[in-house]
């Protein structure tokens, strides 16, 4: 059968956080998986792949991602060519902030970014030019010294703008938060009834709305419109099932609401950029016999 590697990572209870920098021509460690946080470097491995949850993408030259607890990871070397390939990961407790802490206003930024993590976040460009050599110089620095740095390396993060949020939300294990009992209550109905018909009136329903302003309220809560929130929710059960079942990619899609092929096929291949069954080539194939 096939499995993702649960790994147990050095970080010990008795240490904040933990870093070790690596120097390779290729990317060799299976897709997996561990309880703490993650914020990988990148540099010169242009064509390399990444998968973050159900996301599949080529990286470009260099790349800076952040990866929640439990959220299965993995880079390839895919089509990358580089020979002086730089990887720095900085692993730390999903609890470093203690949660009655990080609900404090002052931490909204980090609470949002650890928030995301959960569906692992990349940075962009411009936060890449601006924190690699921070990342790097991380570990010439110890004691206090060193937990300075990387909170303030973090916070810095937290502030970038232009992050792309790489999976859906669905296909974690980890409960999301969206500071909102109406939007909550809204997608545990469709994530309880995705392989039925939803419509706009049902979930206006049970957020006690009127349809236009629901469609109002979800897109400034969440930053998706309604279809584009329920689109998110089956594409992540799509995936699961493209990955842990052997139903056709059809019985999936119709397991999972979609019930035109065009449409699910065009909506899958907008949002991954492969087609289902290149999708499940390019996952299946980076898991593990055991």
């Amino acid at each position: 059968m096939m499995d993702i590697v649960r790994e147990i990572t050095p970080l010990t209870q008795n240490d904040c956080f933990t870093i070790f920098s690596r120097e390779k021509t290729e990317f060799d460690f299976p897709l997996h998986n561990h309880e703490d946080m993650e914020i990988n470097l990148i540099l010169d491995a242009s064509g390399a792949q990444r998968i973050v949850g159900d996301h599949i993408g080529d990286i470009d030259d260099n790349e800076l991602v952040c990866v929640g607890s439990n959220v299965t990871h993995g880079w390839f070397t895919h089509h990358c060519k580089g020979k002086n390939i730089k990887e720095v990961t900085i692993q730390f407790h999903k609890d470093l902030f203690d949660d009655r802490f990080l609900k404090r206003n002052q931490l909204v930024n980090i609470r949002n970014m650890f928030e995301n993590s959960k569906r692992g976040v990349l940075f962009s460009k411009p936060a890449v030019v601006a924190m690699a050599p921070r990342i790097l110089a991380l570990s010439k620095k110890s004691g206090f010294d060193s937990i300075l740095e990387l909170l303030s390396i973090i916070h810095d993060l937290s502030i970038s703008r232009d992050i792309k949020l790489l999976s859906d939300s669905t296909f974690t294990i980890e409960q999301f938060n969206y500071n909102s009992r109406r939007i909550e209550k809204v997608f545990e109905f469709m994530n309880n009834n995705f392989s039925k018909q939803i419509t706009l009136n049902d979930v206006a329903k049970i957020a006690n709305m009127p349809e236009a302003s629901f469609s109002r309220f979800i897109k400034k809560r969440t930053g998706y419109s309604f279809i584009d929130s329920l689109n998110e929710i089956r594409l992540g059960h799509v995936s699961r099932m493209l990955i842990d079942t052997t139903h056709s990619i059809a019985e999936v899609a119709f397991k999972c609401g979609f019930n035109n092929m065009a449409n699910f096929n065009r909506t899958f291949k907008n949002k991954k950029g492969l087609t289902p069954k290149e999708f499940r080539e390019n996952y299946v194939g980076k898991r593990i016999f055991i």
